[in-house]
């Protein structure tokens, strides 16, 4: 594969673009009153000045550089673009960026899409965050000879695996870049092997993320609902981990009886689903979505809405980590720790393996082998308050520790040319 021909594969598929949009729209994973920003039109007018473009998958890697994203548009003059490709993470960025800062929808990787979007948004540079890396849409921007840089880069084993296949592809793609900061050496390493020429180890901008927010009557109406029943929180689950979560509220409830058990599922669209299958095994269940609030007899409650995690941080103690529980990677562990949580991991977290080393040595976690050794844990927590306040405080150290990276890839992302406040637009 090379990018000649997978230009020319992309170019071929172009009858497939609308109906695969189409599809995915019906099934939930589109904005259909934004579907024509995946074609690369645009929603609003470029503002004036220098601008600078930000895209990651979704809410990961968004929410990973929105401190980055406070400090750069404190910047003389200078607008912010984010794009990313899921509806969540839409919805989330909504409410949490800065004034001067907006999201589109990033454009699929089809040559004229890309084209359209570039024309109109003239990018002074671009920022690729962790890993995710569309080849017509990073060639073409640096045929436009728009600086870019890939930050908080990540490229795991098997991704590297993949991309060694196709040498002919990931080179040029390496070359388009005029730095990688690389979230740890490990993944440093893999990006020069992938023919990256000035890779940086900055620091993992999630270590220096600001605290996820929460709206304070909210707050304080679940706080009142939930009273001093015995809580624990599944949060970010993927499929198969609600279904752990609920075995393990009924094992424990028999010590427990007023226990109470949330979950807030990685994709809120599920939230359905997840309602069905823990009332098919005899739970009561509450859903945030549909307005049902947390009852005396409420067993489980689904808070399936978008960007209330903070929330539910707050409201509970104890955080098992979602997509660790099946082979899925995890999700982000420094969110919770940022609030103090007692962190509980299963044991796949290998998307945070460098995060996973500082708070295993920081005495900061507790990791469960399979699902009976969750309920075991959950039930140990539950009864030693010391325990959990313990692991919340150290949680919350580890996740200050890395206070500064933003520092650093804020001033190597301003040496990039385009971003000179003499430069113009």
């Amino acid at each position: 594969m090379t990018p000649g021909l997978y230009r020319l594969l992309t170019w071929m598929a172009t009858p497939l673009v609308r109906p695969l949009l189409e599809r995915r729209r019906r099934r939930g994973k589109e904005d259909a009153a934004r579907l024509n920003e995946r074609l690369g039109l645009a929603a609003r007018a470029r503002p004036d000045g220098r601008l600078i473009w930000l895209h990651g998958a979704s809410v990961g890697e968004a929410q990973s550089v929105l401190g980055l994203i406070r400090r750069l548009v404190e910047l003389p003059g200078l607008s912010v673009l984010l794009t990313t490709g899921t509806v969540t993470s839409a919805g989330l960025m909504a409410g949490r960026l800065p004034a001067g800062a907006f999201h589109q929808f990033v454009p699929v990787d089809h040559p004229a899409a890309v084209r359209r979007f570039l024309d109109h948004w003239r990018p002074d540079a671009a920022l690729w965050i962790e890993s995710e890396l569309w080849p017509n849409l990073v060639l073409e921007t640096a045929r436009r000879g728009v600086a870019m840089a890939l930050v908080n880069g990540r490229m795991s084993e098997a991704s590297a695996k993949g991309w060694r296949k196709r040498p002919g592809l990931i080179r040029p793609l390496m070359a388009a870049f005029r730095f990688v900061a690389a979230q740890s050496a490990a993944d440093g390493e893999r990006f020069r092997a992938l023919g990256a020429a000035d890779v940086r180890l900055l620091g993992n901008l999630k270590f220096d993320a600001p605290a996820l927010g929460a709206d304070a009557a909210a707050l304080a109406t679940l706080a009142a609902q939930a009273g001093e029943r015995p809580r624990w929180l599944l949060a970010s689950s993927h499929k198969g981990e609600e279904a752990q979560a609920g075995r393990a509220h009924a094992a424990l409830k028999a010590r427990w009886p007023d226990l109470l058990t949330l979950i807030v599922p990685r994709h809120p669209e599920r939230g359905e689903d997840v309602a069905a299958e823990l009332t098919e095994m005899g739970l009561a269940v509450a859903r945030r979505r549909a307005g049902e609030p947390i009852a005396a007899g409420t067993d489980i409650y689904v808070a399936d809405t978008i960007g209330e995690l903070g929330l539910f941080y707050r409201l509970s103690p104890i955080a098992a980590m979602g997509g660790s529980l099946v082979p899925h990677g995890g999700q982000n562990p420094l969110e919770p720790a940022r609030l103090g949580c007692a962190l509980v991991t299963g044991p796949h977290m290998g998307n945070f393996a460098e995060v996973m080393d500082s708070l295993r040595a920081g005495h900061a976690v507790a990791e469960v082998a399979d699902e009976a050794a969750l309920a075991t844990l959950i039930g140990d927590l539950l009864a030693d308050d010391a325990r959990v306040a313990a692991l919340g405080v150290a949680a919350a150290a580890v996740a200050v520790a890395g206070d500064g990276v933003v520092d650093r890839v804020l001033a190597a992302v301003r040496d990039l040319p385009g971003l000179d406040p003499r430069a113009g637009a």
